[in-house]
């Protein structure tokens, strides 16, 4: 997926009221920025770190920059843009670009199921069980080359893995789907100091038979593209 414009590097001043963002672009000027990510953004949001944005003309968005990425010292990317998994997994999906998933011909998003839930892609072929797929954004990083989820407490996600796992009990296949947005993982494990619930949450579903899954990410300021899968601890 590439970004529809070309980004922009800056230097982050301040994120505020979770949404929004101060930044100092290269070229001296200071604009505020959409921040489209809701979570804690943990050992991402800290003033002075480099970052890359998206400039739009749309005359119907307030701000005309939206934050796009993170770039380390290391010279590695993170995508902050939590909307952005389901879009690169749909296209990964729609085009058969995810190898434990390839034998699904019909990808359909936002489908009703469980509690009142939408599970982020149905999939569906004939003579296959239908897969439920749950997508979740992981960008937290404390330790080299591990990155975790969740970020923060998360009752939504614990719910939504009682729904897998509820999915999983009538024999058709209910997938967990780590997509981690860091060029320097190797690796995806659970944050359980930070939402034991969610831990306990998982192993549950685990034990239920929902599958646990995770790729990595090729991400630069041109685009992000599903990269391999990770082991998930």
């Amino acid at each position: 997926m590439r970004f529809q414009t070309p980004l922009v590097p800056g230097t982050l001043i301040r994120r505020y009221k979770r949404f929004l963002a101060d930044v100092r672009l290269d070229d001296g000027r200071e604009v505020t920025a959409h921040c489209p990510n809701p979570g804690s953004m943990m050992g991402l949001a800290a003033p002075g770190t480099r970052i890359w944005v998206e400039p739009t003309d749309d005359p119907r968005k307030k701000l005309k920059f939206a934050w796009r990425l993170v770039q380390h010292d290391s010279g590695h990317f993170t995508g902050v843009d939590t909307g952005l998994p389901n879009r690169a997994l749909r296209a990964a999906l729609e085009a058969g670009a995810v190898p434990a998933l390839t034998d699904y011909g019909t990808v359909r998003p936002e489908v009703k199921y469980g509690a009142g839930s939408r599970v982020d892609f149905l999939l569906s072929q004939p003579g296959l069980p239908d897969a439920y797929v749950e997508v979740k954004s992981v960008t937290l990083s404390r330790h080299p080359g591990l990155a975790e989820f969740p970020d923060s407490v998360t009752a939504r996600g614990a719910r939504h893995l009682h729904d897998l796992a509820q999915v999983a009990g009538t024999g058709r296949r209910a997938v967990l789907f780590y997509l981690v947005q860091r060029t320097d993982a190797r690796a995806v494990g659970v944050a359980a100091d930070i939402d034991p619930a969610y831990a306990a949450a998982l192993e549950r579903a685990r034990a239920a038979g929902v599958e646990v899954m995770a790729h990595g990410t090729q991400i630069t300021p041109e685009g992000v593209t599903l990269a391999v899968p990770l082991p998930v601890r």
